[in-house]
Parts: C-alpha cells; sequence; structure tokens
C-alpha cells in the first residue's frame, strides 16, 4: 500500500473519529483526551471507546400514568415548600424541569446513621410485606447480613410474596448461583443490571453500573440511602464498621422509588410486571394528613442531564446560610468546586467532611488536590478519623436534607444509574446537622499550613490523580 493511500485513510480515519467525538458535546478535556486516543492509538482506542466511549444509553422507560389524587398530593407539596422556602421551590421544580418526579408527602421519615438500626428496620419491613418485595442493590455480600437477608426473603417468596431482586453486575460479580439458587427455588426472581460479560460488552458500555440502593414493600414503605446489603456497616459484626446514612420513607413518595425500580427491572429482564395496581396503591390524604414532604431525584446515562449534579448545583447556589457536605469520594467537576467556593465567599458556612483514608488511594489523591483552592476560598474541609465514612448527605441552611446513593464525582454523575432523597423538612434537617456535628466530633480540620507541609512527591501525585478525575 502506498503512503498516498495510507495517507489518505488516515484523513478519513482521523475525520470520522472527529465528527463522532465532537457530536457528542462533551467537555473540551474529555474531547480532546479521546480525539488523541483515536487519532494516535486507533486500535487500542477504539477498542477502549467501545468500552467505556459512549455516554448515553438508550432503554425504554415507564410513560407517566399518574392518579388524580397523587397529582393533587406533588400540588399539595409544591404549595407546603413555597409557603416554607422560595428557595426551596426553585430547587423542587429543577428536577421536575427535567422530567423528574414533583415533591410528595411521607407519612414517616426515619434516619439512621448506623448499620444495627438500619438493618433492623429493612428486617422489619420485609417481614411484614403481604404481597411483594422489591430489592436494587450495588453490592450485595454473601456474608451474615446478606446470607440472613437471603433466608428472609427464602421465607417471604414461600409464603407467597413476590419477590424480586436486581443486583448489579460489578458490584456483586463475586455472587455465585450457590447463593442465590435457594431464593429462585423459593421462587423469588433474580435479575442481573448490565452482567460484566462478553455477550454485554459488545451491546453495552461496561461501566454503567446501577449503584442504586432500592427497597419496597407492598409500595408503601420504602428505603434508600447509602447502605449496601454487607457487615461492614453494621457495628454488630465488627469494630472497623462504615459510618453510613440511610433512611426509611412511608407514604405517597415511596411510589416514585417503586416506579424507579420498575423501570430498572423492565431495562434488566425486558418483562413489565402485570400487577401494577397493587404495586402502586394510592394513599388517600384526606384520611390522614402527611407529615413530610420528600422529592426522589434519579439520574444516570439515560437521562438527557446530569439530574442529581444540577439539583445539588442548584440548592448550593441558592443556600443562604450554610452548607454542609459528607461524601466518601470527592472528585468534582470545575463547576460543582466553583458552586462551593462562591458559596463560602459570599459568607456560607460551608463544610465538606470526607474520611481521613478511603479505600481507593487514587481518588483520595485526586480529592486531596481540589483542598488548596477550597480552603482558600473559606471551605471548611474536616477528615473523619475514626473508621471509612461512606455517607452521602448535605444540610443546606435550615429546611433541606439530602440524603443519596451519589457520590461527588464523575461517575456518580455521569456514568452511575443513582437516586436522592430531597427531605424539605425543619426537623430532619436538624437531625442530619447534629450528625454531622457527631462526626466533626472525631474529625481533624484541614488547613493551609497543613497542607503547605504536603511533599512534592505527594502533590505531583495529586496532580497526577487529578487528571483522572473525569475517569473517576
Amino acid at each position: 500500500m502506498t503512503w498516498p493511500i495510507l495517507a489518505a485513510l488516515a484523513v478519513v480515519w482521523v475525520s470520522i473519529a472527529a465528527a463522532v467525538i465532537l457530536l457528542q458535546r462533551r467537555s473540551a478535556a474529555a474531547t480532546i483526551a479521546w480525539l488523541f486516543a483515536l487519532v494516535f492509538l486507533p486500535g487500542v482506542g477504539l477498542i477502549i471507546y467501545r468500552l467505556v466511549g459512549p455516554l448515553r444509553l438508550k432503554r425504554k422507560q415507564l410513560r407517566r400514568r399518574v392518579n388524580r389524587r397523587l397529582i393533587d398530593d406533588a400540588l399539595s407539596a409544591l404549595q407546603t415548600i413555597q409557603a416554607q422556602s422560595r428557595e426551596d421551590l426553585q430547587i423542587a421544580r429543577l428536577p421536575i424541569g427535567m422530567h423528574e418526579a414533583p415533591p410528595l408527602h411521607a407519612d414517616a421519615v426515619d434516619l439512621y446513621t448506623d448499620g444495627a438500626s438500619a438493618y433492623a428496620a429493612l428486617f422489619s419491613a420485609i417481614s411484614t410485606a403481604r404481597h411483594h418485595v422489591h430489592l436494587e442493590y450495588y453490592i450485595l455480600e454473601r456474608d451474615r447480613i446478606g446470607t440472613r437477608l437471603r433466608d428472609l426473603l427464602i421465607e417471604k417468596a414461600r409464603a407467597g410474596v413476590t419477590v424480586r431482586l436486581i443486583v448489579d453486575g460489578a458490584g456483586s460479580s463475586h455472587l455465585n448461583d450457590k447463593f442465590l439458587r435457594p431464593l429462585r427455588e423459593a421462587g423469588a426472581e433474580v435479575a442481573w443490571f448490565n452482567p460484566v460479560s462478553v455477550r454485554w460488552i459488545r451491546t453495552r458500555r461496561v461501566d454503567f453500573r446501577s449503584h442504586r440502593k432500592i427497597v419496597v414493600c407492598d409500595g408503601t414503605v420504602g428505603f434508600t440511602g447509602g447502605m449496601n446489603i454487607a457487615d461492614y456497616h453494621t457495628a454488630e459484626l465488627g469494630p472497623a464498621y462504615w459510618r453510613d446514612t440511610h433512611v426509611r420513607l412511608e407514604g405517597s413518595v415511596v411510589l416514585t422509588l417503586q416506579r424507579i425500580f420498575i423501570e430498572d427491572w423492565l431495562f434488566v429482564t425486558e418483562n413489565l410486571p402485570v400487577d401494577t395496581t397493587a404495586l402502586f396503591p394510592i394513599r388517600d390524604a384526606s384520611q390522614s394528613p402527611a407529615r413530610h414532604i420528600v422529592q426522589i431525584v434519579a439520574s444516570g446515562p439515560d437521562h438527557a442531564s446530569m439530574t442529581i449534579h444540577l439539583t445539588y448545583f442548584t440548592a448550593i447556589t441558592r443556600a443562604t446560610s450554610r452548607v454542609w457536605l459528607t461524601t466518601p469520594y470527592f472528585v468534582p467537576d470545575e463547576s460543582f468546586v466553583t458552586a462551593l467556593c462562591t458559596a463560602a465567599l459570599r459568607g456560607v458556612d460551608v463544610r465538606l467532611l470526607l474520611p481521613a483514608r478511603g479505600d481507593s488511594r487514587l481518588i483520595d489523591l485526586a480529592a486531596r488536590s481540589y483542598m488548596p483552592e477550597l480552603l482558600a476560598a473559606g471551605v471548611r474541609v474536616f477528615e473523619y478519623l475514626p473508621r471509612f465514612v461512606h455517607a452521602k448527605t448535605i444540610v443546606l441552611d435550615d429546611d433541606l436534607a439530602i440524603v443519596g446513593t451519589a457520590n461527588l464525582d464523575n461517575r456518580s454523575f455521569r456514568l452511575n444509574f443513582e437516586l436522592t432523597a430531597l427531605l424539605y423538612d425543619r426537623d430532619l434537617a436538624a437531625q442530619l446537622a447534629a450528625a454531622f456535628e457527631t462526626d466533626l466530633i472525631e474529625s481533624r480540620e484541614l488547613d493551609a499550613a497543613t497542607l503547605a507541609r504536603v511533599g512534592l512527591v505527594r502533590r505531583l501525585g495529586e496532580a497526577g490523580a487529578r487528571l483522572l478525575s473525569p475517569l473517576l
């Protein structure tokens, strides 16, 4: 093959690669990185792009068939938020504008900051379920907690309760047929979210993961938050347990969790449950007035926008007194850093709580690279000392608390299927703030003098890790 022909082929390849990447409207840094990979490493770059390159995942979503009473519930919730806070109303409207669910009423909301109480509440709700139990987890371990849950689900399935379980193909890849077989034999349905296999790699991007934690019992009780099913979440089973936060919900808002689960079930099984009337019971608000207002916001690569990212960004930029964040993984984009810094500069009490030692050295290095600019703007940063903190929470002013599954990183905002609960409630915000202050007692605050003592090798490592932040 002559040089002119090779040059012509190279021009064609570069043109096609450039067109494909540019039309995806990525960030400038990501666009340039992919162009270099595809142009200068055409073989390897193409393979990597096929595995982790496409930004969006197309899948069927349920049409929103909404009962009139549920519409009334949502309108009433929005009116209550409007009376409480103009800022909160604007935050609530943003996910609605991106086709997410409106705020709904909750008859009860319980916060858990330890695994023992959260698992006790979870097992109690499952034990009393009469029609169905739906569960979706990123990680389900084959340990004592995981076995207890499996055996309870077996008991419910044998009693005639419909049990549907989704586990992520990467997070729960160590689960085997021996562990799951008794559950299936009892009549439960088990499905894998995007399993890691050669067949699926050909059709789906391998790093699209379900990081959601969802449990719905009879359409009336739901759970979500940071806790997976694992011994390391509870002090019952060892001193090195993780510090985490979970939430239990009752009432109309659980129907949003149910809808998200059913959409994920349809995605992984291509089957839609037929018992929709029992799955979506509509409460009569006239019988007992609800006590709380909660909005469930979901996001993922099947969404046109980074819904949770934009919701957090809006909430931070509209905060007037405080923004207290807890996260195990902090690898934000520039817009998120800007939101935190500008909030601190205009006098908002911005505090960030991170684990002193995470479970990923690379992520720890990347996170620390953001500290100088945050501290310079007045953001206070604390490192939690006793153990790994896995909670994903935000307290905003005095009337909004957030508990979710999403970390403050690119993976959660862009690649994972996540969800978060916005609790428009002063009492719940006060509870979450009290938990944050308790955590600070066992934390150390970072300062500029400490950062100045960091050696050159460490600073180079942090800078290098930051370059990889879009992939973390």
